[in-house]
Protein backbone atom coordinates (compact mmCIF):
# COMPACT_ATOMS: atom_id res chain seq x y z
CA UNK A 1 0.00 0.00 0.00
CA UNK A 2 1.58 3.45 -1.45
CA UNK A 3 1.44 5.86 1.19
CA UNK A 4 2.17 9.68 0.70
CA UNK A 5 2.95 12.00 3.86
CA UNK A 6 3.15 15.78 3.30
CA UNK A 7 5.00 17.86 6.35
CA UNK A 8 6.45 21.10 6.32
CA UNK A 9 3.63 23.46 5.52
CA UNK A 10 3.07 26.45 7.99
CA UNK A 11 2.70 30.35 7.40
CA UNK A 12 5.19 32.67 6.48
CA UNK A 13 5.46 36.58 5.00
CA UNK A 14 6.50 37.56 1.97
CA UNK A 15 9.62 36.47 0.63
CA UNK A 16 10.35 33.74 3.10
CA UNK A 17 10.76 30.23 2.76
CA UNK A 18 9.06 26.76 3.15
CA UNK A 19 10.64 23.58 2.61
CA UNK A 20 7.66 20.84 2.16
CA UNK A 21 8.46 17.15 2.79
CA UNK A 22 6.73 14.01 1.46
CA UNK A 23 7.48 10.95 2.93
CA UNK A 24 7.09 7.35 0.72
CA UNK A 25 5.99 4.43 1.89
CA UNK A 26 4.73 0.53 0.63
CA UNK A 27 6.82 0.68 -2.36
CA UNK A 28 10.02 -0.06 -3.88
CA UNK A 29 9.92 3.28 -5.79
CA UNK A 30 12.20 2.20 -8.96
CA UNK A 31 9.92 4.12 -11.93
CA UNK A 32 7.99 6.82 -10.94
CA UNK A 33 6.41 10.34 -11.73
CA UNK A 34 6.20 12.19 -8.01
CA UNK A 35 5.59 15.86 -7.06
CA UNK A 36 4.03 18.55 -5.72
CA UNK A 37 0.27 19.65 -6.58
CA UNK A 38 -1.60 22.71 -4.86
CA UNK A 39 -5.50 23.47 -5.00
CA UNK A 40 -7.12 26.60 -3.52
CA UNK A 41 -10.91 26.02 -2.26
CA UNK A 42 -13.21 26.55 -5.40
CA UNK A 43 -10.69 25.90 -7.58
CA UNK A 44 -9.15 23.31 -9.60
CA UNK A 45 -5.89 20.99 -8.38
CA UNK A 46 -2.88 22.52 -10.48
CA UNK A 47 0.27 20.88 -11.12
CA UNK A 48 3.54 23.15 -9.48
CA UNK A 49 6.38 21.01 -10.15
CA UNK A 50 7.13 16.99 -11.21
CA UNK A 51 10.25 14.72 -11.01
CA UNK A 52 10.99 11.45 -12.40
CA UNK A 53 12.86 8.25 -11.12
CA UNK A 54 15.38 9.32 -14.14
CA UNK A 55 16.00 13.04 -12.51
CA UNK A 56 13.79 15.04 -14.97
CA UNK A 57 11.67 18.28 -13.35
CA UNK A 58 9.43 20.43 -14.91
CA UNK A 59 8.05 23.34 -12.80
CA UNK A 60 4.61 25.13 -13.66
CA UNK A 61 5.68 29.19 -14.79
CA UNK A 62 4.41 30.70 -12.14
CA UNK A 63 6.99 28.84 -10.03
CA UNK A 64 10.26 28.89 -11.94
CA UNK A 65 13.50 30.14 -10.28
CA UNK A 66 11.76 30.53 -7.06
CA UNK A 67 10.77 26.44 -6.23
CA UNK A 68 13.09 23.44 -6.23
CA UNK A 69 12.02 19.73 -6.90
CA UNK A 70 14.35 17.30 -5.44
CA UNK A 71 14.26 13.56 -3.91
CA UNK A 72 16.36 11.78 -1.63
CA UNK A 73 15.95 8.24 -3.01
CA UNK A 74 17.51 6.45 0.61
CA UNK A 75 14.90 8.19 2.53
CA UNK A 76 12.31 7.72 0.06
CA UNK A 77 11.44 11.36 0.45
CA UNK A 78 10.41 14.32 -2.01
CA UNK A 79 11.38 17.77 -1.44
CA UNK A 80 9.90 21.07 -2.29
CA UNK A 81 12.17 23.92 -1.77
CA UNK A 82 9.88 26.93 -1.84
CA UNK A 83 11.71 30.41 -1.62
CA UNK A 84 10.54 34.19 -2.26
CA UNK A 85 6.73 33.12 -1.71
CA UNK A 86 4.16 35.23 -2.95
CA UNK A 87 0.57 35.54 -1.37
CA UNK A 88 -0.50 34.09 -4.64
CA UNK A 89 1.22 30.60 -3.47
CA UNK A 90 -1.25 30.39 -0.66
CA UNK A 91 -2.80 26.87 -1.13
CA UNK A 92 -3.05 23.17 -0.09
CA UNK A 93 -0.41 21.53 -1.66
CA UNK A 94 -0.29 17.68 -2.09
CA UNK A 95 2.21 15.04 -2.89
CA UNK A 96 1.89 12.55 -5.57
CA UNK A 97 2.65 9.59 -7.39
CA UNK A 98 2.52 7.31 -10.07
CA UNK A 99 4.79 3.83 -10.15
CA UNK A 100 5.41 2.36 -12.97
CA UNK A 101 6.94 -1.31 -13.94
CA UNK A 102 10.44 -1.21 -13.04
CA UNK A 103 11.58 -1.93 -16.92
CA UNK A 104 8.99 0.66 -18.35
CA UNK A 105 10.33 3.43 -20.57
CA UNK A 106 9.68 6.64 -19.14
CA UNK A 107 8.62 9.21 -21.26
CA UNK A 108 11.02 12.28 -21.90
CA UNK A 109 8.65 14.85 -20.19
CA UNK A 110 7.23 14.75 -16.83
CA UNK A 111 3.31 15.29 -17.05
CA UNK A 112 1.71 17.42 -14.46
CA UNK A 113 -1.54 16.74 -15.10
CA UNK A 114 -3.13 15.50 -11.87
CA UNK A 115 -5.45 12.28 -13.07
CA UNK A 116 -2.48 10.50 -14.35
CA UNK A 117 -1.15 10.08 -10.94
CA UNK A 118 -3.13 7.48 -8.63
CA UNK A 119 -1.62 8.02 -5.09
CA UNK A 120 -2.08 11.53 -3.22
CA UNK A 121 -1.38 12.59 0.45
CA UNK A 122 -3.88 14.57 2.70
CA UNK A 123 -2.09 17.62 1.75
CA UNK A 124 0.16 20.11 3.74
CA UNK A 125 -1.26 24.21 4.10
CA UNK A 126 0.69 27.06 2.96
CA UNK A 127 -0.57 30.31 4.12
CA UNK A 128 1.56 33.32 2.90
CA UNK A 129 1.07 36.55 3.98
CA UNK A 130 1.77 40.55 3.26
Amino acid sequence: QVQLVESGGGSVQVGGSLRLSCAASGYTYIKYWMGWFRQAPGKEREGVAVIDSDGRTSYADSVKGRFTISKDNGKNTLYLQMNNLKPEDTDLYYCAARIFPPTFRLPPIVTMTPRYFGYWGQGTQVTVSS
